[in-house]
């Protein structure tokens, strides 16, 4: 028996994925439709966060999809076959932008669901107020003109951590930086977009 479709065999993802890994590296085209199936719904969220629409969300997920099965005879499993997805996942989507420039647009109440209270635009967007219903609206514009306003690398972060969830070990493996480098993107852009939002909330 193939151990690797049995969910009860006891294995961890990780272990599972690189079973799968090497089995579609040996031109097994199930073992990859497993993996899609298997990361296909973050992998989608990310790059609609990203992307702001789902028709280009969609388009962006199988052409990531399709750029992983083109380059998986490379993947060597020095990091988690889902960060290495990720990274492909995130520059598929910034390729989209670039090529379609239309404005991304990331839902307001999934933002304020996965902020801690305490964190910048999450605690303005989760604060409860007699008037919030009637801010809704205008304040989704203005979160997402105020993510545009951000780098790809500040917003990218900003949507990683605080909307995927995503620790910073993990995004560091993502964008090829430190985690260092992911804190300080992520301090700086909710600086920015508390700034930037303060204004529009009692």
């Amino acid at each position: 028996m193939d151990r690797s479709n049995n969910p009860s065999s006891g294995l961890s993802d990780d272990a599972d994925d690189r079973q799968l890994v090497e089995r579609a590296q040996r031109g097994d085209i199930t073992a990859f439709d497993q993996l899609i199936r298997r990361h296909h719904g973050r992998i989608y969220a990310l790059i609609y966060h990203l992307v702001g629409n789902r028709e280009d969300a969609e388009d962006a997920t199988q052409s990531a999809f399709l750029r992983a099965y083109r380059a998986l005879s490379g993947f060597r499993g020095a990091a988690a076959f889902s960060s290495w997805m990720y990274r492909i996942a995130v520059n598929t989507a910034l390729n989209f932008i670039k090529q379609r420039r239309r404005q991304a647009e990331v839902p307001l109440q999934t933002f304020g669901r996965t902020q801690s209270p305490d964190n910048g635009a999450g605690a303005l967007i989760t604060r409860r107020t007699p008037a919030r219903d009637a801010q809704l609206s205008e304040l989704h514009q203005k979160l997402n003109e105020a993510l545009q306003s951000l780098s790809e690398k500040h917003r990218t972060v900003v949507i990683l951590h605080d909307i995927e969830g995503l620790p910073h070990e993990e995004i560091a493996r993502v964008m090829g930086c430190s985690e260092g480098t992911v804190r300080s993107r992520l301090f700086y852009a909710r600086q920015l977009l508390q700034s930037l939002l303060s204004e529009h909330v009692s």
